[in-house]
């Protein structure tokens, strides 16, 4: 008599054969990795993309758990190795704060400091920064900082440069205020932030803001 290897190999063969269905066609979509489901995409109908819904809700599900279990405020730190994984790729069902900065400027330093603190405050949005010349090597220093808005693979809003944030007289209330204009934090403010009458005539900068596109041309330069 046959052990159960060598009944699961003939299994096998007649699978690879098409006299037995395939272990995939029975495997149920509750069953699939995320990656498995990507896979599939292009061969589901109508019917089977609620399958993908419901795994991209409960990835995001499992993200949110986790990020209330830890609840330290601590901004994710990436290279350009990192972005496609840590950025375009979790920014599938999860907004995606991303900050581009260098190191040893008061104001990036400042940002960074309000974006742990809104971290601890907004547990279930994922929150990046990333020096601009590791990851991002011929990206302009004039162009710093930068805040992009993630969300499905997609640059929802962008903040850029330093006259955008009114310099050292940011606030974290104010910073808030400008993620929740692009939808990516549910803000409890009441209303926005005012700002002294000397910084009102920055407030058209972000009106002037370069459109950037960095999921073509410039994620070339991360490989």
């Amino acid at each position: 008599m046959q052990g159960p290897k060598a009944d699961a190999e003939w299994n096998d063969i007649l699978c690879k054969k098409g006299i037995l269905p395939s272990k995939e066609m029975v495997k149920t979509y509750e069953d699939m990795t995320l990656e498995e489901l990507e896979e599939k995409e292009d061969e589901f109908n109508e019917e089977d993309e609620r399958a993908i819904e419901m795994f991209r809700q409960q990835r995001l599900a499992e993200w949110q758990a986790t990020q209330l279990k830890n609840k330290s405020g601590e901004v994710l730190e990436i290279s350009g190795k990192d972005y496609v994984q840590e950025v375009t790729k979790a920014s599938e069902g999860l907004w995606v704060v991303l900050h581009f900065y260098k190191q040893g400027i008061p104001l990036y330093a400042l940002i960074n400091q309000h974006l742990s603190g809104l971290a601890r405050k907004f547990p279930v949005v994922k929150f990046v920064k990333a020096i601009s010349t590791i990851c991002l090597p011929n990206y302009s220093d004039r162009n710093l900082p930068t805040v992009f808005i993630y969300l499905e693979d997609d640059i929802k809003a962008q903040f850029i440069g330093p006259q955008v944030f009114g310099g050292m007289k940011l606030t974290r209330d104010e910073l808030e205020w400008k993620l929740s204009e692009s939808g990516a934090v549910k803000t409890d403010l009441e209303e926005k932030p005012r700002k002294p009458i000397e910084d009102t005539l920055q407030s058209s900068v972000l009106d002037l803001g370069v459109k950037l596109d960095i999921n073509s041309d410039v994620i070339d330069d991360f490989y």
